[in-house]
């Protein structure tokens, strides 16, 4: 899906690591939540309260799930899932352009 319809967008940012990751809140009718944003280059830690799926819709970086050992490689194209109340270390390699849904 390459556009949302029907949506309110929250106008306020989500800034974060001193603006090297950003954000906007789209809020569908369903009540379902998705964020869009940039980041760039850098090392991140993130946590989590609900389930995720980061779609990466630009750019390159590797991921550390909590508990994994090895870090994954993750492109333009790709997606991965996070469990809710959990933690994942982001290492962005080019800036990177995302979409995150909240999932139940």
């Amino acid at each position: 899906m390459s556009e949302f319809n029907n949506v309110t967008v929250v106008k306020k940012a989500n800034i974060y690591s001193d603006g090297k990751v950003t954000s906007r809140i789209i809020k569908f009718a369903d009540n379902s939540t998705k964020t869009l944003g940039i980041m760039l280059p850098g090392d991140y830690e993130f946590n989590t309260d609900a389930k995720e799926l980061m779609e990466i819709l630009a750019g390159d970086l590797d991921i550390l799930l909590k508990g994994d050992e090895e870090w994954q490689t993750i492109s333009s194209g790709q997606a991965f899932e996070v469990p809710a109340k959990s933690s994942f270390k982001l290492k962005i390699r080019t800036v990177t352009d995302y979409c995150c849904s909240y999932l139940n």
